[in-house]
């Protein structure tokens, strides 16, 4: 089969390997979309550094092409989205319900092989069925829409109240697409005026200018829970000095420098730090295939080009540029 290999940071490697047989419990995937990360452009920019060359990519869409042993309820040609992210289930934060951080969790496309490539084998478990309802376009946008689930999840914030985004990636759109369509008002920061564009069409209101003039826009609009999206240690920082009184912060953005905040400001004001990373499984995605089902949200909206897995080196260098808001890669 067809793969594509990171051997080393801003340098893709086209291979032909063995098609991989599925497991007991497996199904194997034979991919046609692949969704680019901003977790997948930090690999490229050796930000993250890998341990070996690695098929990266784990936003993947295709059809079940063969089935392993010990499954019976699972059909060939079966549309299927691939859940990433597969926790051990017996380590202590498994066992806590937070399979998200667990200590052993296979990370496709990072700890093993991923899913630039024809096929893949996976836990059918995490090899989701698309309803017929949901097209291509929609279904392999469904990992990133879950991972804003889990964000707005997390806030204390109610439809109707007011939460502000900063950056507006694929993830900092899709959640202010999500929390529009939930009611919720969106106050959002980015320097891609395109990106801010398609923001305000959806709804959204700027906050922009220095630290105290958006600490002020968010203090005067009751700005509940700040959304950092752009992994950034600037835009972290800023998330930091600029939340309003009593406000809470969820970080989504996986900055890799150090940020700076005052301690004073954060415990005299009551603010509190939250993370968000990922999903929990299995409820994040199937809430996620619910909305998109029922066309609350449209995710493959925010899809802005397509390229060959043979162009993966372009598409990637593309990606990094920051100016696209999700590249597809195609087989």
């Amino acid at each position: 089969m067809k793969t594509a290999f990171l051997e080393n940071p801003q340098n893709v490697v086209l291979k032909d390997i063995p098609i991989p047989e599925p497991k007991a419990g497996e199904l194997r995937i034979k991919l046609k979309k692949i969704g680019i990360c901003g977790s997948d452009v930090s690999l490229f920019l050796g930000k993250r550094l890998l341990n070996k060359p690695t098929i990266i990519g784990h936003e993947g869409l295709g059809i079940v092409e063969k089935i392993g042993e010990k499954i019976s309820t699972r059909k060939l040609g079966e549309r299927v989205a691939v859940e990433p992210n597969i926790p051990c289930g017996e380590c202590k934060f498994c066992k806590q319900e937070r399979g998200n951080i667990c200590i052993n969790k296979r990370v496709i496309g990072v700890n093993e092989n991923g899913c630039f490539a024809e096929y893949i084998c996976l836990p059918e478990e995490f090899c989701w069925p698309i309803p017929d309802e949901i097209s291509d376009e929609n279904a392999v946008m469904l990992e990133p829409t879950a991972v804003v689930v889990h964000a707005l999840s997390k806030s204390s914030a109610k439809p109707g109240e007011t939460i502000a985004v900063i950056g507006l990636g694929a993830i900092g759109l899709l959640l202010t697409d999500l929390a529009i369509a939930l009611g919720y008002q969106v106050f959002v920061t980015e320097i891609n005026q395109e990106k801010l564009a398609l923001a305000q069409k959806l709804g959204a209101k700027e906050a922009k200018g220095t630290e105290n003039k958006i600490n002020k826009i968010w203090e005067e609009n009751e700005v509940i829970t700040v959304f950092e999206c752009a992994g950034l240690a600037q835009t972290a920082t800023l998330a930091t000095n600029a939340a309003p009184r009593g406000s809470e912060i969820i970080l989504l953005g996986l900055a890799t420098n150090a940020a700076q905040f005052t301690p004073l400001k954060i415990v005299r004001e009551g603010i509190s730090i939250l993370p968000s990373i990922i999903y929990n499984h299995p409820a994040d995605f199937r809430k996620a295939i619910d909305l998109i089902r029922k066309k609350i949200i449209i995710p493959g909206k925010f899809i802005s080009s397509y390229f060959p897995l043979s162009q993966i080196q372009i598409a990637l260098e593309k990606a990094s540029k920051g100016d696209q808001t999700k590249i597809i890669i195609e087989i």
